[in-house]
């Protein structure tokens, strides 16, 4: 295989094997047989080919950011696309196209200079591929919408090693299995986006004694559904990170707050936020609020949580913040087992749930927020800590939910009826379309949709 491809072919016993299989989990430690670094669709095609032929594993690498780490299998062969980075922006029709192994701040910074934006993410390391064919959401969803509701097609290699063109006009039941539906029908090598007008944001984020968490999200509660659509704000427990913009007598500290962004008119971004002077708590301990270039907010967070760490995440979607789910956050927000581990709560409603429940994969346009509980230290000795916390948070939190998660925030340790309760009533025509393109489950290592019975159409 490797005379007959243009990128590398990096085995075991390679003198750069084992760079080449670091992912940004750093709690990931397999050893697949070999990476191999595709250059373009041909080099996919071709490394699709053999795997299947040769009856070999197959994992798929775009951006490596998989919090389970599902692009990496042991004594498989992974197909790494993460050469594949670039982005072309066509700034009179506000597209752009976007290779399968960018990360998003290779997008951002492209449209960026356009004064354009897609809604997608918080963190510009994570990959484009898997965020979008998870659905996607970021600080601009609710004014915009899920990822998968800016994407306008894909180029992309199937089990038999075909190359296809899906979009709502070509192999269009493929493209809607696409929008939500993972990595289980083929590997996108292309995404075509509708770009949107976003340059400069409004940032502000507010933070509270952890003491103060259960008034903190009685209020948001409240608040968030309600709020104009130029406004979004995720909330997260925390422990202050030393260094700017946070004052030296909170760092260290546990608390509770929101991260804001406002795409409405830079000059009232403190009124858009003003009724944080409502909470029952009183006024935020600490207060920050500045004016952002938009990929200087998607970079917020980059240096915090950087390449390597031990991660360990569970996710739930929610229509409402019971008081029950708030007895929840409160006792595990108090106890949060090393200094990165966190809680977030996205929202993901106004644009996003305005689009209709069939026209795409994702199963919950009635979600108001996608919440993620993330145990993260960069001691491998403190990952038993952290996975234990994060599961006991999750088992305590789960009732109050609506059964089931973002895609991307389903560990490989869930069962599949996780996958099943993710996609609801979606599911059985996801397993038709996988059948259809993919009969043999060739493209199994991820959250996996499995072909419905009967004979591949």
């Amino acid at each position: 295989m490797r005379t007959e491809l243009r990128g590398p072919v990096i085995a075991q016993g390679d003198p750069e094997y084992d760079e080449a299989r670091k992912i940004y989990n750093g709690m990931i430690d397999r050893k697949p047989t070999a990476m191999v670094r595709c250059s373009d669709a041909a080099d996919v095609m071709t490394a699709v080919d053999f795997i299947r032929d040769h009856g070999l594993e197959l994992a798929v690498r775009g951006g490596g950011h998989s919090g389970g780490g599902l692009c990496l299998v042991d004594d498989a062969i992974t197909i790494d696309l993460s050469p594949m980075r670039w982005v072309r922006v066509d700034p009179a029709q506000k597209t752009a196209w976007v290779g399968g192994g960018s990360q998003l701040r290779d997008l951002d910074h492209a449209a960026h200079a356009f004064g354009l934006a897609i809604p997608a993410g918080i963190m510009s390391t994570t990959g484009i591929g898997g965020l979008t064919l998870g659905g996607g959401h970021g600080h601009l969803t609710r004014k915009y919408g899920l990822t998968i509701d800016s994407l306008l097609g894909v180029d992309m290699v199937l089990a038999d090693g075909s190359f296809v063109t899906a979009s709502e006009t070509e192999h269009s039941d493929l493209f809607w299995a696409l929008r939500g539906g993972g990595g289980n029908f083929g590997i996108v090598t292309a995404f075509k986006f509708q770009l949107h007008p976003v340059h400069t944001v409004g940032v502000a984020l507010t933070l509270w004694p952890v003491e103060k968490t259960r008034e903190v999200l009685e209020w948001y509660r409240e608040f968030l559904p309600q709020a104009p659509e130029d406004l979004s704000g995720f909330f997260a427990a925390l422990t202050v990170p030393p260094g700017p913009p946070f004052p030296e007598e909170i760092h260290g500290k546990k608390m509770c707050g929101v991260v804001w962004c406002w795409t409405g008119d830079l000059a009232r971004t403190d009124e858009a936020i003003a009724a944080v002077a409502e909470v029952e708590a009183g006024p935020p301990a600490f207060r920050f609020t500045a004016p952002m270039p938009y990929p200087a907010l998607q970079t917020m967070f980059d240096e915090l949580l950087r390449k390597g760490l031990q991660w360990y995440w569970r996710g739930d979607f929610f229509d409402r913040i019971t008081d029950e789910a708030i007895d929840v956050h409160v006792k595990f927000a108090e106890n949060l087992p090393t200094a990165l581990s966190t809680m977030h709560l996205y929202p993901v409603n106004a644009a996003a749930a305005r689009v209709s429940e069939d026209a795409t994969a994702w199963g919950y346009r009635e979600a108001v927020w996608s919440g993620v509980i993330a145990g993260i230290d960069p001691d491998p000795a403190n990952a038993d800590a952290v996975k234990q916390w994060a599961r006991a948070y999750w088992h305590d939190l789960h009732p109050y939910s609506m059964g089931g998660a973002y895609v991307n925030f389903i560990g490989e340790d869930e069962h599949q009826d996780r996958v099943q309760a993710t996609y609801r009533h979606n599911y059985d025509r996801l397993a038709e379309v996988k059948r259809k393109y993919d009969p043999n489950n060739l493209f199994h290592a991820n959250q996996n949709i499995e072909p419905a019975a009967g004979k591949a159409a």
